[in-house]
């Protein structure tokens, strides 16, 4: 899975899905020969998605197998020949066609790790240039799987830790790349199952589906159900006719519930029963085409039955429409009763799935009324991130040749935080995330059970804070080329989400009217920044960098 994996990545992110403005700032900077000098560049974000407390860090493994594999084959210099301007020194082409990342050093939070917004979660250092050119792509991998990834975590926080979801936004999805990245990173962020066969394949993700409402309508009479008979499970027997035992099952059902033969679809059966034999052990098909409680139930019920005569094991049905948690108790009410009076003990596990445009807000008020849905199937909002399309990671320059660099801004949340940086989890005494701090790299780290004073971003008040448990939030993942941290496959980054969800303190967590989650600089930090505000560094150089 993981060939597969790396072969997507790197067939969908050449170092040319980039702006051609960062090509135009590379060659500014080759030009007057400035495009060897250190620099450092951060990503972040700047508010944590859908209005909520924390955010899922994702990405970083795409992002380690791009830089890997940056180089410019000689198509792509032709190309870029082709649109600069055709005053570009040739020797800068040149030298696009020796360029890699091997002077590129990665420093990052860990993928699937709870973050917060203004916290710097990459740390891009190197020569001016390349870690110029990389901004663009680097943004494209990160901003969209950390959006989703969260989003994920939502509903499966709203959903509760017992309920099965089912990914089936594909065909919602923009486009084939964002489907495919949903299906993965929805994964990641909670969800058991995807219908997209393609993520099951290059992912390893559970893959789950079985029939629309097109199968169902396409069929009008028993006539044209071919084959008409099924082999017993244990295949000693001759083969049986399943329409006629199914015909037999069903007239007893309707006289044991009191429903009416007349309303019950005879293409419904006909689908239900030409499915069931060609499926037998996957029979799970979508009961609301017509009319759930008058006909799809029924239909369902009596096939269902007549697969375990044949000892055959049906799964469950799917509702689609209408009043979801309504119609999943009439269901299972039904299921129990067909248990009893059949003595098909069957039928007590049968699971029912609810798919009919689930967002955030419906799966919440799912969970707060009686329903007996098993499992969840959701699309368009879980893939397109309806209440909130864009995360907004930025990449700003923080340091160039070892001098500090700030963006100001009349917008003070769009200011930059200067200067090459650590950053610190601060944990308190029950584990909970308390405090991410920002520091300056050449400072010593905080020290649990050691107060220390610290500015909350855009405060100038500060506060005493004692950590019980101090955490490097950042580490070292890609240096001289390579790959320095094992990769985590995407079952373990799964796990992982869920211990970071778990870890967080309740306020931070709640979907709704979350408590922020505090971000601070350290002393020495702040200082700095109020000597950059001054126009002088402590050093005595004029920085002011609009």
């Amino acid at each position: 899975r993981s060939v597969s994996s790396e072969r997507s990545i790197r067939a969908r992110v050449p170092p040319m899905l980039t702006d051609l403005y960062q090509f135009t700032m590379a060659y500014a900077y080759w030009n007057s020969g400035r495009h060897n000098e250190p620099a450092v560049f951060e990503l972040f974000f700047r508010e944590n998605p859908f209005g909520g407390g924390f955010s899922l860090f994702s990405g970083v493994h795409d992002c380690l197998l791009f830089l890997r594999n940056f180089r410019f084959t000689e198509e792509d210099v032709e190309y870029l020949r082709s649109v600069l301007p055709p005053t570009t020194n040739p020797a800068f082409f040149q030298f696009l066609r020796e360029l890699d990342c091997s002077g590129v050093t990665l420093r990052a939070v860990p993928e699937a790790t709870v973050v917060f917004a203004r916290v710097p979660l990459m740390e891009v250092d190197g020569p001016l240039a390349v870690v110029q050119l990389l901004e663009t792509s680097l943004l494209c991998l990160v901003n969209y799987a950390s959006l989703v990834c969260s989003n994920a975590a939502r509903f499966r926080l709203a959903a509760g830790p017992d309920r099965k979801l089912l990914e089936l936004g594909l065909r919602r999805a923009q486009g084939p790349d964002g489907g495919l990245t949903a299906s993965r990173y929805t994964h990641i962020g909670g969800f058991d199952m995807t219908s997209n066969v393609q993520a099951g394949f290059l992912f390893g993700i559970p893959v789950a589906g079985t029939m629309a409402h097109s199968y169902v309508t396409s069929f009008s009479s028993l006539e044209e159900v071919w084959p008409q008979t099924l082999l017993p499970a244990d295949g000693e027997k001759d083969p049986i006719d399943l329409i006629s035992l199914t015909k037999g099952l069903l007239g007893r059902l309707c006289e044991l519930l009191g429903a009416e033969p007349a309303k019950i679809h005879e293409g419904e059966l006909a689908a239900f029963l030409s499915y069931a034999i060609a499926y037998p052990g996957n029979f799970l098909p979508v009961i609301d085409s017509y009319s759930v409680s008058c006909s799809g139930l029924l239909n369902f019920c009596a096939v269902a039955m007549a697969l375990i005569e044949l000892g055959h094991q049906p799964r469950g049905v799917r509702l689609d429409s209408g009043d979801l948690c309504r119609q999943s108790v009439e269901v299972r009410r039904v299921f129990k009763h067909c248990a009893k009076q059949f003595s098909v003990p069957v039928f007590e596990s049968l699971i029912i799935v609810g798919t009919n445009n689930i967002s955030e807000q419906s799966m919440m008020e799912l969970s707060k009324k009686e329903n007996e849905i098993n499992v969840v199937g959701v699309g368009t909002h879980l893939v397109t991130c309806t209440r909130q399309p864009s995360l907004g990671c930025v990449y700003k320059l923080v340091e160039v040749r070892g001098s500090p660099r700030m963006k100001f801004s009349e917008d003070p949340e769009k200011s930059t935080v200067p200067g090459k940086k650590a950053v610190y989890r601060l944990l308190d005494s029950e584990g909970h995330p308390l405090m991410d701090l920002l520091c300056l790299s050449e400072e010593p780290p905080p020290l649990a059970g050691q107060t220390l004073r610290c500015y909350p971003l855009g405060q100038e008040a500060h506060l005493a804070v004692t950590p019980t448990q101090v955490t490097c939030l950042r580490q070292e993942v890609f240096a001289k080329g390579q790959i320095t941290q094992p990769l985590c496959s995407d079952a373990e980054c799964r796990e992982k989400v869920q211990r970071s969800i778990q870890n967080l303190d309740p306020r931070h967590k709640r979907l709704q009217d979350p408590e922020p989650y505090s971000v601070a600089l350290s002393d020495k930090l702040h200082k700095l920044i109020a000597e950059i505000r001054r126009g002088t560094s402590a050093n005595g150089k004029f920085l002011l960098n609009n």
